[in-house]
């Protein structure tokens, strides 16, 4: 079986039960796993399928609420890589805004300043992971915790930030699309995003290649509202080009 039939089987099968399973593909097909993982990857890359832990799903993983360490195993290097980019961004400044997300969390595992930085956060993970640092000082933004996230939303928290403002926020998303903007599948902390967004000098938006030409429920702001976009190597280069075309600065994380 050549590869074309391959992906042809892998379709058959995902348009029958929804999802895929690596193991069982690559029983079925009589190939490797890595082979399958390699022929998933491209017709992900063809916007065929989501890739997912053990297999590949028609579901785009982001667009479903989950359980933050179960989002923790998605995509984890590149998450990894993109918060290792980040890290440049931060660079001399005073106070820094750490959304929630894992990919967010990602830049809170990596940061070590050698000179003294607020941490602003809604997310107990990030307020926890820091506490401890040498040279950090953690303000935790209170309010009602959303299970799914660990993480602060509400009017309590929003009252928090009436007075504050920061030189950098790092936020996540679940979509990047160019009309509707920059939107998350979580509306109660929709509203708090927003919030930040306002209060920042610079808006960093850390998203893979996957938050592309998505759309998640609640909208936060515009294109023309983020300074930075850091992604990984996926990206499509037209992709890149809307956004420079846009305003926006593209780090992608190698």
């Amino acid at each position: 079986m050549n590869i074309t039939e391959r992906h042809q089987a892998i379709l058959q099968k995902l348009q029958e039960n929804g999802k895929v399973d690596i193991q069982e593909l690559s029983e079925s097909l009589q190939v490797s796993g890595v082979t399958i993982r390699k022929d998933l990857k491209l017709l992900e890359e063809k916007k065929l399928l989501f890739r997912t832990k053990g297999g590949g799903s028609t579901q785009n993983p982001y667009t479903i609420e989950r359980p933050i360490n179960e989002k923790e195993l998605i995509k984890a290097e590149e998450k990894k890589k993109i918060a290792k980019a980040a890290m440049h961004l931060v660079g001399d400044s005073d106070s820094i805004i750490i959304g929630s997300g894992t990919t967010v969390f990602e830049l809170a595992r990596s940061l070590h300043p050698i000179q003294h930085l607020t941490v602003i956060t809604p997310a107990l993970k990030v307020a926890l992971e820091l506490c401890n640092r040498p040279y950090v000082d953690v303000l935790q933004i209170g309010g009602l915790i959303h299970q799914n996230s660990s993480s602060a939303a509400g009017s309590f928290a929003e009252r928090l930030l009436e007075d504050i403002s920061c030189g950098v926020l790092f936020i996540g998303v679940d979509g990047i699309d160019p009309e509707f903007g920059l939107s998350i599948t979580n509306l109660a902390e929709a509203s708090l995003n927003m919030k930040m967004i306002s209060l920042a000098q610079t808006v960093v938006i850390m998203a893979d290649s996957s938050k592309f030409d998505r759309r998640g429920i609640g909208r936060i702001c515009s294109l023309e509202q983020v300074d930075y976009i850091i992604t990984d190597a996926l990206v499509a280069p037209e992709t890149v080009r809307m956004l420079t075309e846009r305003g926006v600065k593209v780090i992608i994380a190698e």
